[in-house]
């Protein structure tokens, strides 16, 4: 799916003035023709709004030229009254649908870029609110629009417009609710992971989130400070910490949203290094700023956990986030240092960069006190992912076939997709076959396989038999590539776990 750089035309109805004091902006979808020289079909919004202007809408897209294509847009001005301001703009075919190549649902993607594209043209014409077609699939659209509009602009003195997206109508508010909700979610994910590692250490993103927790009654959340974290035995995860004067956080929530508190809990963890120096083993200079997003399975799982109590969703969930800097000092781990972790194994630290295995292996024990239905982890834990799959998807190694066609699944809805990982006994061999440990933190044969290795690693800390670890080093940021995101931290694949989490609330099958 590409959408180029627009060229936006600007039409002005002759006979009604163009307005400088505005109250609302309206979004309004097209789809294109089926056939190259067919006519392009309003959405029914946009149907009753041509009804409402006498029909001028149409008049006016009629000597614009070519029927818009996916993601183009034209704007009017003078239309109505009530909306100074309409952009129109192409929704692709109408009937597009699942994309078996793609592995999304092509008709939901449209809709959230083609909407997001309108909103920020609304945002560019400084108008305070923005009314937005549903185009068919109201959760979509307030997806795109909520996304589309997000920016972390917390510390500079010269913001963007705020906007405010509403839905245009009522008859799909529920479903505009969930996404506004679902796209709330990935934005709070965003803001962590943006925010710079001064302003989000390990204390301050634990207090972050039990402040967005605190409103709910079902929801615990346990700040275990430093001392906790020695007497559970946490050695790999304390050996990074030691780096930094920042001490670390072990942040625990309990989301009980089963209908029986009693039932085996959904357990998340996700790796929180609030900043990632590399240790001794220095990262370059260059690029080592996006750093402070190395945060960002802990975001996305704490994000998606907020989001799962928003919507009330009927499962038990557990989160856990160690959190902590890796820092070089002349307290830090050295190349070549043996630390145990908390199921007793011995690990070979050949390279402090490769530190957020030693956060997980620990969090991944600790996470089997709890009789998981499944257990989930998240990090941005290799640039060997990002080598191998870029920002087109996140990579997923698991055990469990049902938990991958959940997660699977998941990601087709949400266009923010999951691709699955080899988890061969190969890699193992590679991690276990060590001259001073259990196991080494990097593989023998360095980089070749590095996330699959990786993940050989952390399998040596579950005994689980539906695990899955989510490696989003690769869709830790967004350059260009999804049109619905600005440029920054991509708060990814948090709306795919809200969504997993929906399916598995509603899932019947005996996963023990």
């Amino acid at each position: 799916m590409s959408f180029s750089r627009l060229k936006v035309v600007v039409v002005v109805y002759p006979g009604l003035p163009r307005h400088r004091s505005v109250r609302h902006g309206l979004v309004l979808g097209i789809y294109s023709s089926e056939k190259d020289e067919g006519a392009a079909q309003l959405t029914s919004a946009g149907d009753a709004f041509d009804r409402l202007v006498s029909g001028k809408l149409r008049q006016l897209l009629s000597i614009c030229g070519p029927p818009l294509k996916k993601g183009k847009t034209h704007i009017f001005h003078g239309l109505h009254q009530d909306f100074p301001s309409v952009v129109v703009v192409g929704l692709g075919k109408k009937n597009a649908g699942v994309n078996e190549q793609e592995n999304w649902n092509e008709g939901k993607e449209n809709i959230r870029a083609a909407v997001a594209v309108g909103c920020r043209q609304i945002q560019d014409l400084e108008i305070p609110c923005v009314e937005v077609d549903p185009c068919g699939d109201a959760q979509a659209a307030a997806e795109g629009a909520v996304l589309g509009l997000h920016e972390y602009n917390e510390l500079k003195q010269k913001k963007k417009p705020v906007v405010t997206p509403q839905l245009h109508g009522s008859a799909e508010s529920e479903a505009w609710q969930k996404g506004v909700i679902y796209a709330e979610g990935q934005n709070l994910a965003r803001y962590l992971m943006e925010a710079p590692a001064n302003y989000i250490t390990p204390i301050k993103f634990a207090e972050h989130i039990e402040q967005k927790l605190r409103s709910f009654s079902n929801v615990k959340v346990h700040i275990r400070p430093e001392s906790w974290i020695a007497t559970q035995q946490m050695g790999a995860f304390l050996s990074v910490a030691k780096g930094s004067a920042e001490p670390p956080i072990f942040l625990e929530i309990h989301y009980l949203g089963g209908a029986n508190t009693n039932d085996s809990p959904l357990v998340f963890v996700g790796k929180g290094v609030t900043f990632d120096s590399g240790g001794i083993s220095l990262k370059p200079s260059s690029g080592m700023d996006a750093m402070r997003a190395d945060m960002g399975g802990a975001a996305t799982v704490c994000s998606a956990i907020v989001t799962a109590a928003a919507l009330n969703l009927p499962l038990n969930i557990i989160g856990l986030a160690p959190l902590c800097e890796n820092m070089p000092s002349g307290k830090a781990n050295k190349p070549g240092d043996v630390v145990r972790a908390r199921n007793g194994k011995t690990i070979q630290v050949d390279n402090t960069d490769a530190e957020g295995r030693l956060l997980l292996a620990d969090a991944l024990c600790y996470a089997h006190n709890f009789n998981a239905r499944a257990i989930v982890n998240a990090a941005t834990l290799t640039g060997a992912m990002d080598v191998a799959l870029g920002s087109a998807a996140t990579g997923v190694f698991t055990n469990s076939s049902w938990l991958w066609t959940h997660l699977y699944e998941a990601s087709v809805l949400t266009g923010d997709r999951v691709w699955r990982m080899p988890l061969f006994e190969h890699y193992t061999k590679q991690v276990t076959e060590c001259p001073l440990a259990d196991l080494s933190n990097i593989g023998k044969y360095s980089r070749a396989g590095g996330a699959c290795t990786a993940a050989a690693f952390l399998k040596e800390f579950v005994t689980a038999s539906h695990w899955a670890h989510l490696d989003i080093a690769g869709v830790m940021s967004n350059k260009d590539e999804v049109p619905y995101l600005r440029k920054g931290m991509a708060g990814r694949p948090t709306r795919t776990l809200v969504e997993f989490v929906a399916r598995l609330s509603q899932d019947s099958h005996n996963t023990k």
